[in-house]
């Protein structure tokens, strides 16, 4: 069972960029801008593990807004379960890479996704650390 969830823009994944072991999912409720579709090797676009389109509006990318989006945006993770179910099923076959679109790398819901994903499968609490 591997807790190996790592994170990459999508536009770090093209090419010579890709992933090159595990699974690789697209949690991005918008296809990418620039990014063609054959471009990238996906096992998976995970629309619904994205934040529903009124949080993501509401949130805007503002930093000052981050802790309150990542505790609304668990709260939307609690009520799916089924959007996540892929990314926990492939954890049990080895690394998982997820991709996302955001500019700013600190403040991406990937990374309250990765964290939401890891307390689950560790039954610990939550756990926003970096890395």
């Amino acid at each position: 069972m591997s807790d190996d969830i790592r994170l990459m823009r999508v536009y770090e994944a093209e090419g010579d960029g890709a992933p090159t072991e595990g699974r690789v999912f697209l949690v991005d409720r918008l296809w990418p801008r620039g990014v063609r579709k054959e471009a990238l090797h996906l096992d998976g676009w995970l629309k619904d593990a994205a934040p529903s389109p009124e949080l993501r509006t509401w949130f805007g990318h503002d930093p000052a807004k981050w802790e309150e989006f990542s505790a609304r945006y668990e709260q939307e993770l609690e009520g799916r379960p089924e959007a996540v179910g892929p990314i926990v099923s492939a954890l049990d076959e080895g690394p998982v890479t997820l991709l996302y679109a955001a500019k700013d790398t600190e403040h991406t819901h990937a990374l309250v996704l990765r964290d939401f994903v890891r307390s689950r499968r560790s039954g610990q609490g939550r756990d926003r650390g970096r890395g």
